[in-house]
C-alpha cells in the first residue's frame, strides 16, 4: 500500500526511516498468518520507499511460523538481503493468549524448539556474512544504521514520551501519561495534569536492568562498570559468565566486557536469570561498612507523597486538574 506519493511526504515532513513488516517471503505462509501483502508488493514497496529518497530501511522477519521449514527460512533471508535494507530483525514467532495466531499452540505445524533454533543461527551466520552485524540478539545492522530508539533504552538512556499513554525515563523516574487521548489533548490544552504513573528507580532495580539489558546486546558487560556505578561486587557475575563460557554461551572480549555467544543469546532468557540470581548475592561483597546502609534502603518505601510531590514539580506554575 506504499506509494512514492505517500511516501516523499512523509520524508518531506522530516521522517528518515522506514520499517516494513515483511515475516516471511513465502506467499503461502503470508496467508496462513493473515497478512494482506505478497512478496511481490513488498519489493514494490522498498522501490517506493528508495525513490522517495529513504536511505534507511529496516524490516522485520519472523521464523518459527507455522509450516515454515529451514529451507523457507533460508529463502526469505536471502531475498531480504537482496534488498539490501540497512536494518533487519528475525523474531521468533510468539503465540499470545487471546491473539488469532494462539490457535496453532502446540500444533504439529509449528517447527520444532531444535528447528527454530537452527533458523536462528542460521540467520546469525548468514547476516553477518553480508554484512549485518547483531547489535542485539534479534537485531542486525550495517555499520552505523543500529536502531537508535532501541539502543536508548537497553543503554539505560533517557527518553521522553510525547501523546496519550507515553512512557518516559528521566531524572531517575519513570512515567507515564494518561491512555485516554481525549483526556490527554484536554488537558495539554487546558494546563492539567496528565501524569498517569510514576515511580522512582532504586539503585538495585538500576543494577539488574543493566544486567537484564546490557546482556541483551553485542556490547555486554563490564565488571568495573557495573561496580562503579552500582556499588556492587562483580565477581559472584563473573563467576556465573565464566561457567557460560565453558560452556560457549559466552565469552570475555579484549576490552573486558562479557557478551553472549549466538548459542547464548538463544538461552538469554534463563541465563539472564541465573546472572540476576548471582547479582542477588554480589551486593556489597567488597564493601562490607555500606551494608547497614544496603539492608535500610531495601526495607524503605517511598513516601506516600512522592508520587504527588512529582505532580507538583511537573506541574509547577500550571493549573491543576479539577
Amino acid at each position: 500500500s506504499a506509494s512514492v506519493k505517500d511516501l516523499e511526504k512523509l520524508r518531506k515532513a522530516g521522517f528518515n526511516r522506514i520499517s516494513l513488516g515483511v515475516q516471511s517471503a513465502n506467499n503461502d505462509i503470508l496467508k496462513l498468518i493473515g497478512r494482506r501483502h505478497n512478496w511481490k508488493q513488498v519489493e514494490m514497496a522498498v522501490g517506493a520507499a528508495r525513490d522517495a529518497g529513504f536511505d534507511n530501511l529496516s524490516i522485520d522477519l519472523i521464523y518459527g511460523l507455522p509450516s515454515q521449514t529451514k529451507t523457507d527460512w533460508a529463502d526469505t533471508l536471502m531475498r531480504a538481503i537482496d534488498l539490501r535494507p540497512e536494518h533487519i530483525s528475525c523474531y521468533g514467532l510468539t503465540l499470545e493468549p487471546g491473539t488469532p495466531m494462539y490457535k496453532y499452540h502446540g500444533s504439529p505445524f509449528l517447527p520444532s524448539d531444535d528447528e527454530q533454533a537452527d533458523m536462528y543461527l542460521y540467520a546469525s551466520d548468514m547476516l553477518e556474512h553480508y554484512g549485518y552485524g547483531q547489535y542485539e540478539i534479534s537485531n542486525f545492522a550495517i555499520q552505523d544504521f543500529e536502531c537508535r530508539h532501541n539502543l536508548k533504552y537497553w543503554t539505560l538512556g533517557e527518553y521522553l514520551g510525547f501523546g496519550a499513554a507515553a512512557h518516559s525515563c528521566m531524572g531517575g523516574a519513570r512515567f507515564s501519561y494518561v491512555k485516554d487521548a481525549d483526556r490527554y489533548i484536554i488537558g495539554v490544552m487546558r494546563d492539567l495534569n496528565i501524569v498517569d504513573e510514576y515511580e522512582r528507580i532504586t539503585p538495585i532495580e538500576r543494577a539488574s536492568e543493566y544486567i537484564m539489558l546490557g546482556m541483551r546486546t553485542a556490547r555486554g558487560i563490564e565488571g568495573g562498570e557495573f561496580t562503579l556505578n552500582y556499588r556492587c561486587d562483580f565477581r559472584p557475575l563473573e563467576e556465573t559468565l565464566r561457567e557460560f563460557a565453558s560452556k560457549g554461551w559466552a565469552y570475555k572480549t579484549e576490552e573486558g566486557r562479557w557478551r553472549f555467544t549466538s548459542s547464548g543469546f538463544l538461552l538469554s532468557n534463563l541465563l539472564i536469570g541465573a546472572l540476576l540470581e548471582a547479582q542477588s548475592g554480589s551486593r556489597v561483597a567488597v564493601n562490607p561498612w555500606m551494608k547497614e546502609a544496603f539492608d535500610a534502603e531495601e526495607k524503605t518505601e517511598l513516601p506516600p507523597g512522592d508520587e504527588e510531590l512529582f505532580r507538583d514539580m511537573y506541574m509547577k506554575g500550571r493549573g491543576r486538574e479539577q
